[in-house]
């Protein structure tokens, strides 16, 4: 008789955005007259930028000749994209080999497969509130989970506790759900802790191409120290408009190497085994991104999702609501009005505002009482929201 992997009775049965999305339906369907605007899940709304469809249409008509078809493709990427992101990393001045780059469908499916590289008997630190994918995989895997205190009073950015032993460390910044950004100080604190404990952080940058102040860390090899320590993983989807389009990148540096052994060879040899590669089209649609003009085009879409930002965070400056995030983040993150917990002003808002969000408690033990709002939507539609929200005046 087969045996099933009982470590999924350990996880929620429904994952956090389909059990928002199960009750925004009822809701809809309860009230069909009803304007419901939704800023819960963070999935981008504006189009893809010219220079990223026209390198499509010519990847497609590669696709359409003999002499520019493309079949499988290297596991890790096209040099063309490797070197693309490579030049994007020395802009800012962090030096990696073209063999430290790997082209993924995206974030989400690297920070778990990663884990392929990691011995069951690891224990993970996660920071609470969490985005739920950190904990899920691990958890589903049979991974001993533990906490770093992220809450109020600490910024939503928990620092090491030298008490606290861990293996795998996942570090989000800037963070979701919380919108919190690590400065380079306190990402030393992390790269030395690791390294002193001999521990490897997954470092999810997923989110750095809204990071506007000069002074905070993009990437975690801005920090010294980190090459020995931390694989990096980031996505094009918030970047870019990639979140239908699918692609990514994660930098496992030659420098990684624990048990006698080098993960990024490993990482090699687990990408060829399971994995075929991103599309030839994707990839030349996401090496536009990085051209000149396809950053100048992406940058005004990042504007745009920034304007959305600074709407959310002026009303509740105006209403007094504390919150983090909304600069250098497409997420703000705020208290729930009258110590009301999270679910429940996730059906008060919807009820009174027809307004989507998504709820702290969600995300974690720390995430009770607090609620995460999001940048992606339309303009109009976001300040709709906001005065919706000033109106109901929770």
């Amino acid at each position: 008789m087969i045996h099933v992997n009982t470590h999924y009775r350990d996880i929620a049965e429904s994952y956090l955005f389909s059990t928002v999305a199960k009750k925004v339906a009822a809701f809809t369907a309860a009230h069909p007259d009803r304007s419901v605007i939704r800023m819960g899940i963070g999935d981008v709304t504006r189009p893809l930028c010219p220079a990223v469809i026209e390198a499509l249409h010519a990847a497609v008509d590669d696709m359409a000749t003999a002499a520019g078809f493309h079949g499988y493709g290297p596991e890790q990427g096209y040099d063309f994209l490797r070197e693309a992101v490579r030049g994007y990393y020395g802009e800012r001045g962090v030096s990696l080999a073209p063999d430290e780059i790997f082209i993924s469908d995206g974030a989400k499916s690297d920070l778990g497969n990663l884990l392929d590289l990691f011995d069951q008997n690891n224990t993970v630190l996660v920071p609470d509130p969490v985005y739920p994918v950190y904990v899920d995989t691990n958890v589903m895997a049979g991974r001993r989970v533990i906490y770093a205190d992220a809450n109020e009073s600490n910024g939503f950015l928990p620092l090491p506790d030298p008490g606290v032993k861990a293996d795998i460390i996942y570090i989000c910044s800037p963070n979701n759900p919380t919108g919190a950004v690590y400065n380079k100080a306190q990402l030393k604190c992390w790269v030395d802790y690791a390294v002193d404990n001999g521990a490897i952080l997954l470092f999810d940058a997923a989110y750095e191409s809204f990071i506007t102040d000069p002074d905070l860390p993009h990437s975690i090899y801005e920090i010294e120290g980190a090459r020995r320590c931390a694989i990096e993983v980031c996505s094009l989807s918030k970047t870019a408009g990639f979140t239908g389009t699918r692609c990514g990148y994660t930098i496992v540096p030659c420098d990684l190497v624990f048990d006698g052994m080098c993960l990024n060879k490993m990482w090699t040899r687990r990408q060829t085994t399971k994995f075929n590669g991103v599309p030839y089209i994707v990839q030349r649609a996401a090496a536009a991104v990085f051209t000149p003009e396809g950053q100048r085009q992406v940058r005004e879409t990042l504007a745009y999702y920034r304007r959305n930002a600074a709407v959310m965070t002026a009303a509740f400056d105006e209403m007094g609501v504390w919150y983090t995030g909304g600069k250098s983040s497409p997420y703000v993150w705020f208290r729930c009005p009258g110590g009301m917990d999270s679910w429940a002003f996730f059906d008060r808002l919807l009820e009174t505002a027809g307004v989507v969000g998504t709820p702290g408690a969600g995300f974690g033990r720390n995430g009770e009482g607090f609620f995460r709002l999001t940048a992606f939507g339309d303009a109009d539609k976001t300040a709709e929201a906001m005065e919706r929200i000033r109106k109901a005046a929770f």
